[in-house]
């Protein structure tokens, strides 16, 4: 058996190679071994490959990814080799306090996975981890496949949004951000009753899968324009729920803008420069909830694996291009010129 594997190294900003590397394997008797069957590029990627955040040079990088667990640990009990399984973006021990609250991407005994953009992949605390999927990848067709990719990461994101603004049944919600998680936030709000939902996006491609998804209307503008035209459609009041899927100071603040007092904007955009002002939501009773999502939690306990499997739900439409691994520089620029709205990786 070979004693490395190919993956994905960010090389510097703008640049990512492929390598062969000493392949992933079990460390710990609560670790398991997956092999990838699908990964794919997310948008907080593009913010180290814009050089618009820290990340070591030449090292391995990927948080996304669905397989076939390869190997298990001594001590790992819900998972046997040959088993299907996504992997949730965050590891969890399952079992301390704020996992069984339903918090696991804040579990005080987990992480972060940054090495999924590679034929192999550690799982640590796998039991409290990964979520099994019934039968094995190729009873699946390529549509549903990338949906379980989705619900790693993006769909459950969106729908973190969701749930943390207190999106209910015949609220007025706001999306900010037109990319894969905002479109999946789309999805989260229409799942959990919205009656209006205005997605923010001034692209045509974006904004059509956003009405296919559920948005009632799609504004363009932004800034204060945004604000303005928002309000307008409110009855000068604003929106119920705020979902805020960029994280920049402009979409900050235009969340800020255009929620109406007592709202509750849910925050997922991972935040770049945001400042928020304590008097301002004291005297507004604004809301800000959010951080990384539940992965876990939303696939298993809110019902995201079974909407699914069930085709209920079709959050893999976001993966609008596909490449090999070694084509994966080729994926991250197509992203970055924002003429793929997230990419597949197929191995």
């Amino acid at each position: 058996m070979s004693e490395t594997m190919k993956a994905a190294v960010f090389v510097k900003p703008g640049e990512i190679a492929v390598r062969e590397v000493p392949k992933a394997r079990v460390e710990q008797d609560t670790d398991v071994l997956v092999r990838v069957v699908r990964a794919c590029v997310c948008g907080s990627d593009l913010w180290y490959f814009r050089g618009l955040s820290g990340h070591a040079e030449n090292s391995q990088i990927g948080h996304e990814a669905i397989g076939v667990v390869e190997q298990v640990g001594a001590d790992v009990e819900t998972v046997t080799p040959g088993d299907f399984v996504i992997l949730p973006f965050p590891y969890s021990c399952g079992v301390c306090p704020v996992c069984e609250a339903g918090f696991e991407s804040v579990c005080p005994h987990g992480g972060y996975f940054g090495a999924n953009q590679a034929e192999y992949v550690r799982v640590p605390e796998a039991d409290g981890t990964v979520v099994k999927v019934p039968g094995s990848p190729t009873d699946y067709d390529d549509a549903t496949l990338a949906s379980l990719l989705a619900i790693s990461d993006v769909m459950s994101t969106g729908y973190h949004a969701a749930v943390s603004a207190e999106v209910k049944p015949g609220s007025t919600a706001v999306v900010m951000g037109d990319g894969a998680v905002g479109l999946c936030g789309v999805i989260s709000a229409r799942m959990l009753g919205a009656k209006r939902i205005i997605a923010m996006s001034r692209h045509e491609d974006r904004a059509a899968l956003a009405r296919e998804f559920g948005a009632t209307d799609i504004v363009a503008e932004r800034g204060r324009e945004a604000v303005d035209k928002v309000l307008a459609m409110t009855g000068g009041y604003g929106a119920d729920a705020v979902l805020e899927c960029v994280g920049s100071k402009q979409s900050f603040d235009t969340a800020i803008g255009l929620i109406r007092r007592g709202g509750v904007i849910g925050r997922v955009g991972l935040p770049h420069d945001v400042e928020i002002s304590a008097e301002g939501t004291f005297y507004g009773n604004i809301g800000i909830k959010g951080g990384p999502a539940p992965v876990r939690h939303y696939d298993l306990h809110a019902g995201l694996l079974d909407a699914v499997l069930k085709h209920e739900i079709e959050p893999g439409r976001v993966f609008t291009a596909e490449y090999d691994l070694c084509h994966i520089q080729d994926a991250y620029e197509a992203m970055d010129r924002r003429e793929v709205i997230k990419a597949l990786i197929r191995f």
